[in-house]
Order: structure tokens, then C-alpha cells, then sequence
């Protein structure tokens, strides 16, 4: 059992109590004055300080971040090498792929007669090298001529397509060729002209 014991306990003990506090009267002949009720930005505890411009400083850059930054400068040709590289070489691994599924679809169905003509086109690949023998370009020529040969007597439609396209082709290539060799020639003849011209009265 605790024993209290004290005044001090008990002063404590009443500050825990509630109580009613009274306000004392003014004097009797004053005038009570009707004071207007004020608004919340009139307080004092409510006023807003004047507004700062805030500025964005940027942080100083740290050891680590620099030598980021280093590397990626000494890096950058090189992403810039591999990149273009990917770039340059990732349409013709499509085409590769695509070409890949477009055989393996057309050979998992073959049509009717595939594997015979296919046989006989390499056989004349085959007699090509075996009627070749000595040069190199009698090895290059006979086995692509006779494999050319047979594969357009089975196939006259693909083949006149490629004749066509392979025969566009060159005939650009030779206007190409000509067109830059009589652009080399020309500017020399004019500049041959030239002096001729400036001599004359």
C-alpha cells in the first residue's frame, strides 16, 4: 500500500483536477467596443513570409561521377563503331533468317518432283568440276554454267525473272560506269579548251 505523505503531493495531485476559470470584470462605466472579427491572414500566427526565389544550384560533381564521365568520353567512338556496326549488319542477318524460314518452310513441303530435279541440277554440278580439270577459271566456270544451265530447264520462269533482273542490272551498272568516265574525260577537255580560247583575240 502507498502512503502519500506532503503537500507537494498534493499540489500535484490538484493541477490533474479540472477547474473553471473565472475572468475578471472590467469597469461597469467603460463601453464595450464591438471589435470586428479577424481574418485568418491577420494573425500572426497565420502570415506568410515574403516569398524567396528559389534558384536550382547544381551539386558539385564527386570523384566517382568524373571518372564516369571520363569513361564514357573515351568509350564513346567505340559505342559509336558498334552501333553503326549493328545497324549495318542486323538487315542482312533478317534477310539470312528470313530467307532460313522461307527454305525450311518450302523444303518441309516440297512440291512434286523437288528432290529428283534438285539431284540432276547437283550432278551437272558435280560433271562441271569433274570436265574442269587444269585452270581455275575453267573450275569457276563449267560447274556455275551447267548448274545455270539445268536448273533453267526446270525452273524457265525463276530463271527468265533473274535473267531479267541480273541483264537490268548490268546494263545500269555499264550507264553508271559510262556516265563517270565521260565526266572524268569532259571537265579535262573543257579545261584543254580553255587556255586555247584565252590566247585567242
Amino acid at each position: 500500500m502507498l502512503k502519500v505523505t506532503g503537500s507537494g503531493a498534493m499540489l500535484g495531485v490538484l493541477n490533474l483536477l479540472p477547474t473553471t476559470v473565472f475572468a475578471a470584470a472590467g469597469d461597469g462605466d467603460a463601453v464595450k467596443e464591438e471589435t470586428a472579427p479577424l481574418l485568418r491572414d491577420e494573425l500572426s500566427l497565420y502570415t506568410a513570409a515574403p516569398r524567396q526565389e528559389s534558384r536550382y544550384v547544381e551539386p558539385e560533381a564527386g570523384q566517382l561521377e568524373e571518372s564516369v564521365a571520363t569513361l564514357r568520353k573515351l568509350l564513346e567512338p567505340y559505342t559509336d563503331w558498334c552501333r553503326g556496326t549493328y545497324n549495318h549488319i542486323k538487315p542482312k542477318v533478317q534477310r539470312a533468317v528470313r530467307f532460313g524460314n522461307d527454305t525450311y518452310s518450302y523444303l518441309k513441303d516440297p512440291p512434286k518432283d523437288f528432290y529428283p530435279r534438285a539431284g540432276v541440277i547437283g550432278f551437272t554440278g558435280i560433271l562441271g568440276l569433274f570436265l574442269a580439270r587444269g585452270s581455275r577459271i575453267k573450275r569457276l566456270l563449267y560447274p556455275a554454267g551447267l548448274v545455270t544451265v539445268s536448273a533453267s530447264l526446270y525452273y524457265p520462269e525463276q530463271a527468265a525473272a533473274i535473267a531479267k533482273s541480273t541483264g537490268d542490272s548490268v546494263y545500269d551498272r555499264a550507264v553508271r560506269s559510262y556516265a563517270a568516265v565521260e565526266k572524268m574525260v569532259k571537265p579535262q577537255s573543257k579545261a584543254e579548251k580553255s587556255p586555247d580560247s584565252d590566247t585567242k583575240p
